[in-house]
């Protein structure tokens, strides 16, 4: 047995893999995020701990005692500050917070290697940024730091007391030199950083200690190996089986992601396209972003008084009409990476008249979130070769309706597993399996038995086309609007 566990955003998941490749057991703990200011986004790192605890809680006792080993995924780039004693120095400085978009542009300016070094553009979702950021504004956390981790890192260290990452999760710091795989000396010094307050660099199936006693009892396991694992997305691409050269996937969970995997290091930082090591060596991957998929549909929810996310969606589902209604939804309430690289977009509804009713609101932020999807699609393209189908993982590939919003306004078949809405955790649990047997990655990460597979319908392609040509005349227009 191998025990994942993912530090999401919303949750913290975690699933019991047995030695066939098939999920025992999962459970899961919400998580909050706060927004104390515009742009603001942040989590308590003791808030991550206390939920994996309840989360491995609820795993069968019996299943506990078995498992041989722990493989770790979360969301990337978060900044965990922590002092000599271990200790946050403050709350975490997510992936979708943007405050520090001035950092970003100083950095472009006065770096200008950065790019080749990263593979990436400066964005404010990026862990560097965000430590500069700190060094202005709060100087006497700046001066107390002692290591900057990443959020799945920080649990790892309450677990084993080592301070390591994973490639994939450390090519989003803008610190790592990703096409040699170390860390970069000259983007640290930009930070006012040394290599000793970084993590050991492993590759993501790599054993980096040993769960503590105190830990192993707590949970009722052995003090068996923990793997260093991957980003959330590498870990999703694990566990979907998206490692050969052009496979890609995507994924619907809070953000948006698709991920295509390469045999080499071929950054596109100009068409707002991520480049990262992948969670296995010698493997990288690109990647477009959107900072707010299922998280738009969680707002709207709570915007209409639904229930909850699955009230919301009935609303549509017994009368929905794809790209037929007038109402048009930007989904950057969190701003936007891909293309826009805009921290200060903002999420529009527009088109609304007396008729707009919840539903029509609710199909809405669907397309709209789809229509993102496209402009990702497009850019990684432009960068790249054409994606012929995608693989499909997240919480949101629950729902039916979406996925034949997705395929169609992408023209892509959609690939369905029967896992899929377990994602990183399945990743992280098999990258473990990987470290303790010593199996190749290609052996362990294979594609999961396709459940369904959804294709375009010509109907809502030719519809969708059209709308999404309006969509994408709205962000030129608005963007003066969404200030600097």
């Amino acid at each position: 047995m191998y025990l994942g566990l993912d530090i999401g955003t919303s949750a913290v998941k975690a699933v019991l893999l047995d030695e066939s490749g098939t999920v025992s057991a999962e459970a899961s703990q919400p998580l909050r995020t706060t927004r104390q200011k515009p742009l603001w986004s942040e989590q308590a790192p003791d808030d991550w701990w206390t939920a994996a605890n309840a989360a491995i809680a609820v795993l069968p006792p019996a299943l506990r005692a078995v498992v041989k080993g722990v493989g770790l995924s979360g969301q990337m780039h978060g900044a965990v500050l922590i002092d000599r004693a271990d200790r946050p120095l403050r709350p975490a400085i997510l992936w979708n917070d943007g405050r520090s978009s001035a950092e970003c542009a100083e950095i472009e300016k006065l770096y200008p290697q950065s790019r080749v070094i990263t593979g990436n553009a400066a964005m404010p979702g990026f862990t560097a940024p965000k430590m500069i950021w700190v060094h202005r504004h709060e100087p006497d956390v700046a001066a107390a730091v002692f290591k900057v981790l990443l959020p799945k890192d920080y649990v790892r260290l309450r677990m084993t007391g080592d301070y390591a990452t994973d490639m994939s999760d450390a090519s989003g710091t803008l610190w790592l030199d990703v096409g040699k795989r170390a860390w970069s000396m000259d983007m640290l010094a930009a930070c006012d950083l040394d290599e000793a307050q970084m993590p050991m660099l492993y590759e993501g199936c790599e054993q980096t200690g040993i769960l503590r006693q105190k830990v192993a009892t707590a949970w009722g396991m052995k003090r068996v190996p923990v793997v260093a694992g991957g980003s959330d997305n590498a870990a999703g691409a694990i566990g979907c089986g998206i490692i050969q050269d052009g496979d890609a996937f995507l994924s619907l969970g809070t953000s948006g992601v698709l991920f295509v995997a390469s045999d080499g290091f071929s950054p596109a930082a100009d068409h707002g396209i991520h480049t990262f090591c992948h969670a296995i060596p010698a493997r990288w991957h690109r990647m477009a972003v959107h900072l707010s998929a299922g998280a738009s549909l969680e707002w709207i929810s709570g915007v209409i008084g639904a229930r909850d996310i699955g009230s919301a969606l009935a609303l549509v589902q017994n009368g929905g009409n794809p790209f037929v209604g007038r109402e048009m939804f930007l989904p950057y309430l969190s701003g936007e990476r891909t293309p826009h690289n805009n921290p200060n977009a903002s999420g529009v509804l527009f088109g609304l008249s007396h008729e707009s009713d919840p539903g029509a609101l609710v199909q809405a932020v669907l397309e709209g979130v789809a229509f993102a999807f496209a402009d990702g699609l497009a850019a990684l393209e432009a960068g790249g070769k054409s994606i012929k189908e995608l693989k499909v993982i997240g919480g949101g590939t629950r729902s039916i309706l979406w996925g034949r919003i997705l395929a169609s306004a992408l023209d892509r078949p959609l690939v369905y597993g029967d896992d899929a809405h377990i994602g990183p955790a399945f990743g992280a649990a098999r990258l473990a399996q990987i470290a303790v047997t010593g199996a190749r990655p290609e052996d362990i990460a294979q594609p999961p038995r396709i459940d369904r597979i959804v294709e375009p319908e010509a109907a809502l392609v030719a519809r969708a086309c059209e709308k999404l040509t309006r969509f994408r005349a709205l962000y030129p227009a608005l963007k003066c609007a969404f200030g600097a």
